[in-house]
């Protein structure tokens, strides 16, 4: 993305929800409130600064995954615990949310569920598949398939939430795009660009697979050890 593009998404994107914050706590003071109105401005200025914590975040962890991928220090890592840790957070989060690891095969060759990868990169890149599946499954659930083969490990992160036009797709892994379903739940559109970036570092791939109406799939692969 060109670099005053991006500047000017990223300004836009935090400039609503300052503004919402900002007006928020000068409504509270034009006027004595009671307290429940009070603890109500309290709740809606708390709400914009999640989300421009959450922005901030992004926007970091965005930059951290733009390195120079020789410069990222990469270790042997087992999938299914960064798997476990991912789920964990989001669940410490979203205690809503369920999260269903399924593994499709067993194995006693450990070598087979390990890449070489960066524990902290590989861990957001999960975390945002599964919040994204969560979020756009009525029932709130992300169903993630671990399979492995001779030369790679696959995950598969499925939803059953609306789906996405051929547009969405197209356009999914861009910073800042916001898809047709926009509306059906909040998002700055940092997620699915950093999820791409991340598996890229990692020489993996990641596809989609998604009809409107019948929810999404992520597949990403990684060469294991």
């Amino acid at each position: 993305m060109h670099k005053k593009m991006f500047v000017s998404n990223v300004s836009h994107e935090l400039r609503t929800p300052m503004a919402a914050l900002i007006g928020c706590l000068e409504l509270s003071l034009l006027k004595e409130r009671t307290p429940g109105e009070y603890c109500r401005s309290i709740l809606e200025a708390l709400e914009d600064g999640k989300r421009i914590a959450k922005l901030s975040e992004g926007l970091l962890n965005l930059a951290k995954a733009s390195y120079i991928p020789e410069q990222i220090k990469k270790e042997e890592v087992r999938l299914d615990e960064l798997l476990l840790d991912a789920r964990e957070q989001v669940l410490k989060g979203n205690p809503g949310y369920i999260i269903n690891l399924i593994f499709e095969q067993e194995t006693d060759d450990d070598s087979m569920i390990t890449v070489m990868g960066n524990p902290f990169l590989l861990n957001i890149a999960f975390i945002n598949l599964m919040e994204n599946n969560c979020k756009f499954s009525e029932d709130q659930t992300s169903n993630v398939h671990i399979s492995f083969y001779q030369e790679k490990s696959i995950l598969r992160f499925s939803d059953t939430g609306p789906g996405m036009t051929e547009e969405d797709k197209a356009n999914l892994f861009i910073p800042f795009y916001r898809g047709s379903n926009r509306s059906y739940t909040q998002g700055n559109g940092i997620g699915m660009a950093l999820v791409d970036k991340i598996v890229r570092i990692h020489k993996g791939a990641i596809h989609v697979h998604s009809c409107q109406g019948e929810g999404t799939v992520f597949t990403v692969e990684f060469s294991h050890i």
